[in-house]
């Protein structure tokens, strides 16, 4: 590993403990991510941390260490890099060219709209037209509208000849007549400024397209998506269990060791998909309760709005639901209703 690449994580650190939890009470009271957010993970390289040769185990920590300090700018800069991953492999040289170096650099930035290709049945259909694809449906929970300048959107196309496949694609982030972003008011993470966009044979030119994939191809690589977003959730739990550590020690200890464990079983889950979501969702029933903890140890000042308890417990269950699938949700169903731990 190179200095610059062990120096991220380190970065990642100092950024989330000096700039980002010291904001997060306010981001999450009104709604708003600091610019200057987003300027200091782009001069700390974080924008290009997906494709800066770290490995796994370097991004997932980078992810908890900012997840667990501000979940709004977070979870927008995740975003960020499906469209650095997708275009890094592109095909598509003379988009590659044009887009590459902005977005890892951070003078770009990106979102992701995959959700309207996810679902079954799909939400979000490509019709083949000359010169690119029309456009037509859903793209629910897109996030960073009005602080990304792109959208890496996936949606399911819609001709005979092509079989389940999926066509990925750069479109602006912008409102047009063909493309309506409605504003979506969220009980944890408002900042990260999320929408659902809705696409009325919106126009995707060839020139735009990063590249076609057969749907089952598609979620092979949604699956490691899915294992860091699970990083997300960790982020939380180590954040309420740090908070928690503060006011008694030895009811953190047992949290600390399940956190552990709770990791493991992600990276374990990594060689068998069907284990990833019950996995995930094992995780986050341990951050509810770690901010559930946290809130009963605070006692009655944990209803006040400025406690970080209150956000934290918020902000976990967020992850109960965020980027997450239907055997997850009925996995944490399960745990919840008496049915065993989750999964």
């Amino acid at each position: 590993m190179t200095e610059n690449q062990r120096s991220l994580v380190e970065r990642a650190r100092r950024i989330a403990e000096e700039v980002l939890y010291p904001d997060a009470a306010a981001v999450d009271r009104t709604g708003q991510v600091p610019a200057g957010h987003w300027e200091v993970l782009a001069e700390a390289g974080l924008y290009g941390a997906s494709t800066a040769g770290l490995e796994l185990p370097d991004i997932v920590r980078i992810i908890e260490i900012l997840s667990g300090s501000c979940l709004s700018t977070a979870f927008v800069w995740l975003q960020h890099h499906g469209a650095v991953l997708s275009l890094s492999g592109s095909a598509n040289a003379r988009l590659r060219e044009t887009y590459l170096t902005e977005l890892t650099a951070g003078r770009k930035r990106a979102g992701a709209a995959f959700a309207g290709a996810v679902s079954q049945p799909g939400k979000l259909w490509a019709e083949r037209v000359e010169g690119g694809y029309r456009l037509t449906g859903d793209a629910p929970f897109v996030s960073g509208w009005g602080i990304i300048d792109v959208v890496q959107v996936a949606s399911r196309a819609t001709e005979k000849t092509s079989g389940d496949t999926v066509v990925s694609g750069l479109i602006d982030a912008a409102s047009a007549e063909s493309l309506t972003a409605v504003p979506t008011e969220l009980v944890a993470g408002q900042g990260t400024s999320t929408v659902r966009l809705r696409f009325d044979d919106h126009f995707l030119p060839d020139d735009r397209v990063t590249g076609a994939a057969r749907y089952e191809d598609f979620l092979a690589f949604q699956h490691i998506g899915s294992r860091l977003n699970g990083a997300v959730t960790c982020g939380v739990a180590e954040r309420a269990i740090r908070v928690l550590e503060q006011i008694s020690k030895p009811q953190a200890s047992p949290l600390w060791e399940q956190l552990d464990a709770a990791r493991s079983e992600l990276d374990r889950s990594l060689t068998d998909p069907a284990v990833l979501q019950s996995a995930r969702a094992r995780a986050s029933e341990l951050a509810l309760r770690s901010a559930a903890a946290l809130v009963a140890a605070t006692g009655a000042p944990a209803l006040l709005a400025d406690q970080p308890a209150q956000r934290l417990l918020r902000e976990a269950t967020f992850g109960l639901v965020a980027a997450s699938r239907p055997e997850m949700r009925s996995a944490l169903v399960t745990a919840f209703t008496g049915g065993g731990r989750a999964g």
